[in-house]
C-alpha cells in the first residue's frame, strides 16, 4: 500500500508543478503567515495532544461527514490541544492544503501538514500554504531522500516529524538528526495498528529527542501509559473525528485541567 500512496504522491505533485511553477512558489514565500513553534508545543510540561483533522481514511473510510476544518481547528483550540495536524493528502485521505489553510485561521495552534511528502515541490505548497511543520516518513523516502527533503523544510524554517515504524527506519531518521521523531503505530502496509511499536521503540531513541507517538491512541489509560515511558506528545485522530463531540472528546483524554492550561499557547 506505501507504494501506492507515494506513487500517487509523486503524479500529484508533478501535475501540480506543472500548473503552477516551483518559482512562483518561491515568491509567495514572502507572504506566508508568521510561523509558530510545533516542535516547542510538544515539550511543554505533561504529554502533549497533537489533535488531527481527517476526513477519511483508506482503512476507515468516510470519517466524519461534512466536517469542517475551521469547527473542527476551533473546537481543539479551545479544548486544550497542544497543535494541529491536518491530512492534506487528497486521493486516499480526501484532504488538501485548503483545508490546512483554513484549519490553520481559525485557531492559534501551530499546524503540522501530515501528507506524503516525496518531492521538493510538496515542501514548498506547505509553506506557502501556512505550514509550520512538515511530515516526513522514512517508508516513502530512501536515505538521501530523506536528507534532502528534511534540509529543505529546515531550510524554510518548517519543523519536521520524521517518522519511524521500525528499528531500521529510526536507524534511518536518527542519521539526519532529525529533533522530532514520530512513531507510527500503524504499519503502511497493511494498516494494522499496535501501540507496542511506541513502547519498543522508544528505547532505542537517544536522549534530547522529541517523541511523538501515533494512531491507536483512544483512552486516557494508554496515555498515561505513553507518557510513563517518556513519550513528549501524541497524535490523535480518527478518535476525535469519531466523537459526538471532538472538543469535549480531547477535553475527556486530556482530564487535567492544569495541564491542559499548560499546553495552551500564550
Amino acid at each position: 500500500m506505501i507504494e501506492e500512496l507515494v506513487g500517487s504522491a509523486r503524479t500529484g505533485a508533478e501535475r501540480r508543478r506543472a500548473e503552477v511553477p516551483l518559482e512562483d512558489l518561491e515568491r509567495r514565500l514572502a507572504e506566508r503567515p508568521e510561523q509558530r513553534p510545533f516542535g516547542e508545543a510538544l515539550v511543554r510540561p505533561g504529554l502533549s495532544v497533537v489533535a488531527e483533522f481527517k476526513r477519511r481514511s483508506p482503512s476507515a473510510g468516510e470519517i466524519r461527514a461534512g466536517a469542517t476544518p475551521a469547527e473542527i481547528a476551533r473546537a481543539y483550540d479551545g479544548a486544550g490541544a497542544a497543535a494541529l495536524s491536518v491530512l492534506t493528502d487528497a486521493p486516499h485521505f480526501g484532504g488538501s492544503l485548503d483545508d490546512l489553510r483554513e484549519a490553520r485561521d481559525s485557531c492559534e495552534l501551530p499546524t503540522l501538514q501530515k501528507d506524503f511528502i516525496v518531492d521538493s515541490y510538496q515542501v514548498y505548497e506547505a509553506a506557502v500554504a501556512g505550514a509550520d511543520a512538515v511530515l516526513l516518513i522514512v517508508a516513502a523516502l530512501d536515505g538521501d531522500q530523506l536528507a534532502r527533503l528534511y534540509e529543505e523544510a529546515r531550510g524554510l524554517d518548517l519543523d519536521v516529524v520524521v517518522e519511524v515504524h521500525k528499528e531500521s527506519e529510526l536507524e534511518t531518521a536518527l542519521t539526519v538528526d532529525a529533533d522530532i521523531i514520530g512513531i507510527n503505530n500503524r504499519d503502511l502496509d497493511d494498516f494494522n495498528v499496535d501501540i507496542q511499536t511506541t513502547f519498543e521503540l522508544i528505547t532505542d531513541v537517544p536522549a534530547g529527542k522529541t517523541v511523538l507517538s501515533e494512531s491507536g491512541i483512544a483512552d486516557r489509560g494508554t496515555l498515561d501509559e505513553l507518557e510513563r515511558v517518556g513519550v513528549d506528545a501524541v497524535l490523535i485522530g480518527e478518535t476525535l473525528m469519531r466523537a459526538d463531540d471532538p472538543g469535549a472528546k480531547l477535553r475527556e483524554l486530556i482530564a487535567d485541567e492544569e495541564s491542559t492550561r499548560e499546553h495552551l499557547l500564550p
